[in-house]
């Protein structure tokens, strides 16, 4: 398969935010239209072959590439958001980070009973944050499609959080 402009300017920080850590700076790919109209249409082609309804955004990144998969695809955009930041009623999943917990909500009209929901992130590492959003969905009586991902590091088995989701990632590392 042939390389994608968005791999191509996805950027190396070598030593952050600690060092020993190669960090892969997703900057580059907003800052090029080709690049991002290239992630906005792949993401919104899986998602529509999976029949989604609604396409769910992980803050903050995911909100980044969602929100344009569901403008394409005419589709609504809900937000899973950090703690505190839903002013609305709300459902709220904890999960497990390194060094303690985080928390993701919903607002409980975000997602309608039975509706297929295409869930966006522009990351997936260890796969604890997108497990929640979708815990989130089935909490709410919809239904996950699918999961899309700009970039997976592949050495963090993120997947094995996410055994029975369809997976979409297009950059592996």
């Amino acid at each position: 398969m042939p390389r994608l402009l968005a791999e191509s300017v996805i950027r190396d920080v070598p030593d952050f935010p600690k060092p020993g850590i190669l960090f892969k700076d997703i900057a580059p790919v907003l800052q090029h239209p080709a690049a991002m109209a290239e992630v906005v249409d792949l993401l919104a082609g899986d998602a529509r072959a999976k029949g989604a309804e609604v396409i769910v955004g992980i803050e903050s990144r995911g909100f980044i590439f969602g929100a344009p998969v569901a403008l394409a695809l005419g589709l609504s955009f809900a937000m899973a958001r950090k703690l505190g930041k839903l002013p609305h009623h709300r459902v709220s999943e904890e999960y497990a980070l390194e060094y303690g917990t985080n928390t993701v909500e919903m607002h409980t009209d975000a997602i309608d009973p039975g509706q297929r929901a295409y869930i966006v992130d522009d990351l997936l590492a260890t796969g604890g944050t997108a497990a929640a959003a979708a815990r989130l969905v089935e909490r709410l009586n919809g239904n996950v499609c699918g999961m899309g991902f700009l970039v997976e590091l592949t050495f963090l088995s993120g997947r094995q959080n996410l055994l029975g989701y369809p997976i979409r990632s297009l950059i592996e590392y």
